[in-house]
């Protein structure tokens, strides 16, 4: 009652001040709880003081940076570009059911070298080690050795003799022409001529079988003496010395195992095709390769034995598998997919482009500006991709490579909102 009493007096003493004062200023006249007049004169009651907006936190809001709509990440085109983002169309593709089956890899034996000595000797020289790359024709190791010093000479005595046998043979033939000689004498000559060019390719292919090349061959002649007992072991192919049994000083024989050089460019997978899955595997058949820490390939069967093992009661296939940057290693296991049935698809992204955020499942959807989030409803699945049954229209430009840094750059873009 008594708040009720003052309330009233206030407010008679305010209306009599504004009556006893007109010209107060509406301003003040709001300061002091006096009614405002409006613009027909009336008195209005004072306007109450705007409220500061607060966040979802229960403070003041102030300016915050703009962080942009939310699931959406602006980039330019060089910042794409510097984070390895690759992007590609949205399009329809195959469902492919496979089968696994162990493997392991090996060097292809159709590019693998064995170097042998090819002669006793001592091995003089070694001029490369292992795990050296060679090219075709590199000298891996030099030896001395009696029996090519012993070759070199018979081949070289020969070549003289057939000069001189050669000179013989032209003088017959003229003195014969000219009714000086007998023919006799002619025949013996040519026959002598072709007895020695028989000994030269008898001597060549010595050599030859030696390891001299034919350019190696036809410079003897102008070889000092000293050199002719040594011999340049070269390599026959391409690729890294793998084993290396040479030794400085050591004596060699004819079959000795020197060095071995693979060109590990392509890999052999090796397998074992059960029974049950024979009729799934034929020759030429694309097989894709999963190795270690998520390395994954395509390899090509290029054989399927008919027969089938005795003690594993499994058939031995081989496929070639390229490494050229050598991201494979022979030894190690791998898991050969056998395609079983294909089912085509409307839409299907790699597995890559999908992220998860938030417990659902999203790609980042190409924009003018950069990316933005999208939520997609996933069907079927295979080890390469997933179809999209909703969420996502052919021909749409998504992030299909390195996606989850933009789930990276989307948490940190969340995390300034929130605060």
């Amino acid at each position: 009652m008594l708040r009720l009493t003052l309330a009233a007096g206030a407010a008679l003493g305010g209306l009599a001040l504004a009556t006893a004062f007109p010209s107060i200023p509406q301003t003040a006249r709001s300061l002091v709880g006096l009614p405002v007049s409006s613009a027909s004169g009336a008195a209005q009651p004072a306007a109450p003081a705007p409220a500061r907006q607060q966040d979802g936190h229960g403070h003041a809001a102030g300016k915050e940076e703009d962080h942009g709509e939310e699931g959406h990440i602006a980039m330019t085109a060089e910042q794409i570009e510097a984070a390895g983002i690759q992007v590609a169309k949205v399009g329809g593709g195959n469902l492919v059911t496979r089968t696994a089956v162990p493997g392991v890899l090996s060097a292809s034996q159709d590019r693998l070298a064995r170097v042998t000595a090819r002669l006793s000797g001592t091995i003089a020289e070694v001029r490369k080690g292992l795990g050296d790359d060679v090219a075709q024709g590199d000298i891996l190791v030099v030896i001395e050795s009696r029996e090519i010093a012993d070759a070199k000479g018979e081949y070289l005595a020969t070549l003289r003799q057939a000069a001189l046998v050669e000179t013989t043979l032209q003088r017959e033939t003229r003195l014969w022409r000219q009714r000086i000689s007998a023919e006799q004498d002619f025949l013996q000559a040519r026959a002598a001529a072709e007895e020695v060019r028989i000994k030269i390719d008898l001597g060549r292919q010595r050599l030859s079988a030696l390891g001299l090349s034919e350019t190696e061959i036809a410079g003897l002649p102008r070889q000092p003496a000293a050199s002719l007992r040594r011999h340049e072991v070269r390599a026959p192919i391409a690729g890294r010395i793998t084993t290396r049994a040479a030794v400085l000083g050591a004596a060699v024989g004819a079959d000795a195992e020197l060095f071995t050089v693979a060109d590990l460019s392509v890999l052999w997978v090796e397998m074992a095709i059960p029974p049950r899955d024979l009729p799934l595997v034929r020759q030429g058949q694309k097989v894709a390769i999963a190795g270690e820490d998520d390395v994954r390939g395509e390899a090509k069967i290029i054989f399927l034995s008919p027969l089938l093992d005795p003690e594993t009661r499994s058939a031995r296939s081989v496929a070639e598998l390229p490494n050229a940057d050598g991201q494979w290693r022979p030894g190690a296991f791998v898991t050969a997919q056998l395609t079983t049935a294909e089912q085509p698809v409307d839409v299907m992204v790699p597995r890559d482009a999908v992220q998860e955020v938030e417990g659902t499942k999203v790609v980042f959807v190409r924009t003018e500006d950069g990316f933005e989030k999208r939520e997609v409803a996933l069907g079927r699945e295979d080890a390469t991709g997933f179809e999209v049954v909703f969420g996502l229209d052919t021909g749409t430009e998504i992030a299909v490579g390195n996606a989850f840094s933009l789930r990276a750059e989307l948490s940190k873009s969340e995390a300034g909102h929130a605060h």
